[in-house]
């Protein structure tokens, strides 16, 4: 080969950013004749990865942290020299909040689903009738519904509507920013519909296949549990940067947008924003769904399949308090609220005992989430009345009596995709639409194949293999 290979990532979230460093680095030990560009409309790269610092306080405007068992997003902050800056939250209890009440989420429950007996049956979150309605799910034959489903659907009929709607819903929907009766449970939680199919009983299944947890000595079980997750001290802005840091120079081009992708003869050209042009042999859109029916206007039927897929506005207030004006402390790092409760806050994370790193000694830091399918509109409030009315409804739980040092209102418009019913038929649909019509055109990010961290970064991961084949830089 004597062409150098030409390679253009539109779109620089965190999806982008991993697809354009692990082809750089493997164009770098492997001597290829590779160029890769990536364009991001906005003026930074991270997309909702953004931190906020100030007085000693770090604050996450986006995400705050990522799964560990998943192992992608953990490697590759290790990779840009960020393992020492790993962190696993600390434990604690969690809450739901039910008609002014916070109820301990049972012990046991994986995703809301009951795997031991007692804490469910002693639990307050439920009736005796709702108790009694959930024990169906140890009766019911799997279900036989062809195909996708709504998460709502599939969790109603195994366990009935109280249970969904006081412990399940509040889960996942803090998850996906969605309404469950919409979501498709392929696309989101496809390991449930599996248990069901393979056990019968959703309990039992669960309960099954959820790993016991591992004996230790008693000096061991003294010590506080490790949590689940994992976040970067210096803030996930700082895991944005390091990566950044290590792309090749001119490498990034930021405050332009990709106006339109042309077929050649060979390969792509890339209309910008700015009135230049570049050429790619393949091309990685990592932008959301609405960019690329914009982008891809002369093949706009691969993508219009997209153009009802509905996306959630929300937003998150941090606030900063002194230690001493909280009256009615919790012994807990969270709640989530049931929809059932007269709030309009969605979550509330006591930030400060969940990540310690994150406040100075003396200091109160809570993050409060707002906004939902069909509750919107306060995400267009000003700052004043969002926090103002988080503060009420924080005040009926808490008792805080005054204003906090400072708040912090992070607004994400239509930020949240929604994966409705039928939504991993019509991702197949687009790749082997793609594949046929658009050969060397790949998708990944939030709008496509997983919203959390480590399922972009996978996604960026699985894009540089298919470009790499495609190019036939094989590994």
């Amino acid at each position: 080969m004597t062409d150098r290979k030409k390679v253009v990532i539109i779109g620089g979230g965190i999806t982008g950013l991993t697809a354009a460093y692990y082809l750089q680095k493997h164009a770098r030990e492997n001597e290829l004749l590779l160029e890769v560009k990536l364009v991001e409309a906005s003026h930074r790269v991270g997309g909702k990865m953004q931190t906020y610092v100030k007085d000693g306080f770090v604050i996450e405007r986006g995400p705050d942290s990522f799964l560990e068992r998943k192992e992608s997003a953990g490697r590759l902050a290790r990779e840009v020299g960020l393992g020492d800056k790993l962190v696993n939250n600390s434990t604690g209890k969690s809450y739901v909040l039910v008609k002014d009440r916070l109820h301990p989420i049972p012990g046991g429950a994986v995703m809301g689903i009951p795997t031991q007996i007692s804490p469910f049956v002693t639990s307050g979150l439920f009736s005796w009738p709702g108790k009694f309605r959930a024990a169906g799910d140890f009766f019911l034959p799997p279900s036989k519904v062809a195909g996708d489903q709504s998460l709502g659907d599939f969790f109603r009929r195994r366990l009935g509507d109280e249970v969904v709607e006081n412990l399940i819903e509040p889960l996942l929907s803090g998850i996906y920013a969605g309404d469950i009766d919409n979501m498709s449970l392929l696309s989101t939680f496809p390991q449930f519909y599996q248990t069901e199919q393979k056990y019968g009983s959703l309990i039992l299944g669960t309960k099954k296949s959820t790993p016991a947890p591992k004996k230790q000595p008693a000096e061991l079980a003294q010590a506080k549990k490790k949590g689940m997750f994992l976040t970067v001290t210096s803030g996930l802005q700082s895991f944005v940067d390091a990566i950044e840091s290590k792309l090749e120079s001119g490498s990034v081009i930021k405050g332009i947008r990709v106006d339109k992708v042309s077929k050649q003869k060979r390969g792509y050209r890339l209309r910008l924003s700015s009135g230049e042009t570049l050429d790619a042999d393949s091309i990685l859109v990592a932008a959301p769904h609405e960019a690329a029916l914009h982008i891809f206007a002369d093949h706009e039927h691969i993508f219009t399949p997209f153009r009802d897929m509905p996306s959630t506005s929300v937003a998150t207030i941090a606030m900063a308090f002194p230690e001493s004006v909280i009256k009615e402390d919790i012994d807990g790092t969270g709640f989530v609220v049931s929809r059932n409760s007269d709030y309009t806050i969605t979550a509330c994370t006591w930030t400060h005992k969940k990540w310690p790193h994150t406040t100075p000694e003396g200091k109160v830091l809570l993050r409060l989430y707002v906004g939902r399918p069909g509750d919107e509109a306060i995400v267009d409030l000003s700052d004043d009345e969002i926090i103002q009315i988080a503060l009420e409804d924080l005040n009926k739980i808490m008792e805080i009596q005054t204003q906090p040092d400072f708040a912090v209102v992070s607004r994400w418009k239509e930020a949240m995709p929604q994966y409705t019913v039928g939504h991993k038929q019509r991702i197949a649909n687009l790749k082997r639409n793609l594949e046929e019509e658009l050969p060397g055109v790949f998708v990944g990010g939030s709008s496509f194949e997983g919203v959390g961290l480590p399922d972009c970064i996978d996604q960026g991961e699985v894009a540089v293999e298919k470009i790499l084949e495609y190019l036939q830089f094989n590994r």
